[in-house]
């Protein structure tokens, strides 16, 4: 495969991706839904729509480093304006689809940016709603349909500013852009305090991307589904990699036409937040749990076998023919039909944003569905640590990228270097001198590493609850041992910070409990169901199952199941899928009190 960063130095995206259409310009670079079916883009196409807006924005005053917010959900034409704005010479700030209005403009104002790129009417709506403290902005793009009559003159449709402009000049536009130029503006989504905006340059961007490919996950056919928010680091070094190696990208962000999506696409690689990953284990083990009998019977005989295959064969030993039998008939009955859900073709996924239980990790390996689990944050361009394909360890993150620089403090606190390394966060020197120190990050997450380099996450220093007894308890570990003992949880909660003892918050999966309602013959409703003497039974008894692994002080001593599962619209999540802790708490501060009286 022709991985460009590996070949020659680069020095910015827009370089990367004229580089891309130079030397594949005719092979396809993204599928997008387009209303009949599955439409395509070459990387020749996907340029020059790149250069036409760029030239476009240029025209309306957009200088080089001028900031242009663009606010849109996962599609391709999200890819064309982001790199339209860096082939300007601008800096994408990213904001997610799920921002309220007034989100919104504290991300605008902060990053002083001159120009926003809507994705419809909808949104275009919220920036109108606070026009009046947007005192910097000077244009609003629209990606999709018509503006109301009355800001018809105050906004410009995109398809409209693509045909303006010098094209002549944007070579010398892209030759003029230097590796330390800002390129992103991505603000962390604020679990906690207000959100900061990272600065993150091209270079760090070409970094993560050439630092990822040389792990050797990507094939030249190789067809990969996008869904991933962009707005996210996670998701925009994707976008990179892809321009890097050039593999052909299946983009669509709607999360509930995934399943429907990966049925058409059969992608063969796929990244994901551990969400989608439990969602599936739950669905898979709630409906045999509902069929009960010999299903039931054949699907955890089928786990066991296959899970005892896959262990053999990481630890680099066939497993005897009679296990080798038995893994073939339990992949036939049940795992066949798992991969199925995934379109039949998936190699490997990539997982991260959050920790994946490692029995969810095995489960899958003996599925014959790989999931590296990854870590990385905003502040590294995402791309950090991953596991190994061929050589996985489930329950670590893996080693760290090439060029890519490890060290554990004396409190347990990861501390990392490389390129990938944010310029700081805008406007806040405070901030960034406490996080970035002699050229290392560090992380505020904590972890251990073992004897062949990988890392293991343990905890995040400022989540760690300390009991009033004075230990010290990781609720991230506890909350993912939850998750993966009860197929009908989709969301933990551990709380016992100074207080006598640990408790849990919990909520259902929607999925995974309609078979259940079903046949315990109770109403399909969340809050009905969370209050079932059964369903409640069956929670405690997984807890219990959990706390027999833990030590005494660390235990679950009451559990208490929500009405209502957390949300992004909500404001329990992040748009990474990560709880809001804080929010949480204090929403259920009643709940809480209630489980020490």
């Amino acid at each position: 495969m022709n991985h460009i960063l590996q070949e020659r130095e680069v020095r910015s995206i827009p370089e990367l991706l004229r580089l891309r259409a130079e030397q594949t310009p005719h092979k396809t670079a993204f599928r997008f839904p387009d209303g009949t079916g599955w439409g395509t883009l070459t990387w020749s196409e996907l340029s020059d729509k790149a250069r036409r807006l760029a030239a476009g924005l240029r025209s309306i005053g957009v200088q080089p480093q001028d900031r242009v917010a663009l606010l849109c959900s996962t599609r391709v034409d999200w890819v064309i304006a982001d790199l339209g704005i860096l082939t300007a010479g601008g800096a994408t700030t990213t904001i997610y689809p799920s921002n309220t209005a007034e989100e919104c403009a504290f991300i605008i104002n902060d990053s002083d940016s001159r120009v926003i790129v809507v994705e419809d009417v909808d949104q275009l709506a919220k920036i109108r709603e606070v026009a009046d403290e947007l005192t910097g902005l000077r244009n609003i793009v629209l990606i999709e349909g018509t503006p109301p009559e009355d800001q018809a003159e105050a906004v410009i449709k995109l398809e409209d500013l693509a045909t303006k402009g010098d094209l002549s000049t944007i070579d010398d536009v892209i030759d003029a852009i230097d590796r330390d130029d800002l390129a992103t503006l991505i603000y962390t989504s604020g679990t906690t305090g207000r959100p900061k905006g990272v600065e993150l340059t091209h270079d760090n961007w070409l970094y993560a991307s050439e630092a990822s490919s040389r792990v050797g996950i990507l094939e030249p056919d190789d067809v990969h589904f996008l869904w991933l928010p962009l707005s996210h680091s996670m998701g925009k070094v994707l976008e990179i990699l892809m321009i890097d190696a050039g593999v052909e990208t299946a983009i669509d962000g709607r999360v509930d036409k995934i399943v429907e999506n990966l049925a058409e696409i059969r992608p063969t690689l796929m990244a994901a937040a551990p969400r989608i990953f439990e969602k599936v284990h739950s669905v898979a083990v709630s409906t045999v749990r509902a069929e009960g009998g010999a299903k039931s019977k054949i699907f955890d005989w089928a786990v066991k076998v296959g899970t005892e295959a896959s262990r053999k064969k990481r630890a680099g030993v066939e497993p005897g023919k009679a296990l080798q039998l038995q893994a073939n008939l339990a992949d036939k009955l049940v795992f066949s039909k798992v991969r199925d859900r995934f379109g039949g073709r998936v190699r490997y996924f990539i997982s991260g944003s959050a920790p994946l239980a490692e029995e969810l990790c095995e489960f899958f390996d003996a599925a014959g569905l790989t999931v590296l689990e990854g870590y990385g944050l905003t502040e590294s361009a995402a791309s950090t640590f991953v596991n190994l394909p061929g050589n996985p360890k489930f329950g670590t993150v893996g080693p760290p990228l090439e060029g890519t620089e490890l060290k554990i403090a004396d409190d347990g606190e990861i501390l990392v270097k490389s390129r990938g390394i944010m310029r700081g966060y805008h406007g806040l020197a405070e901030e960034t001198d406490a996080t970035l120190k002699d050229g290392w990050l560090y992380t505020g997450d904590l972890g251990e590493v073992d004897d062949d380099g990988y890392l293991r996450i343990t905890g995040r220093k400022k989540e760690l609850i300390k009991t009033s007894g004075g230990k010290y308890v990781a609720p991230a570990k506890i909350e993912g041992l939850i998750k993966a003992a009860s197929p009908y949880v989709s969301s933990a909660l551990v709380h016992g910070d100074r207080r006598k003892y640990c408790v849990a918050l919990v909520t259902l999966d929607p999925d995974a409990v309609a078979h259940w309602a079903t046949e315990h013959g109770v109403e399909n409703d969340l809050a009905t169901i969370s209050r079932h003497p059964d369903m409640v039974a069956a929670v405690e008894a997984a807890v219990e199952e959990v706390n027999s692994n833990l030590a005494s002080y660390e235990t679950i001593k009451k559990v208490s199941i929500l009405p209502a599962e957390f949300a992004v619209e909500t404001g329990e999540l992040t748009p990474s899928m990560k709880v809001k802790r804080k929010v949480v708490e204090e929403r259920n501060v009643d709940v809480l009190d209630s489980m020490y009286d």
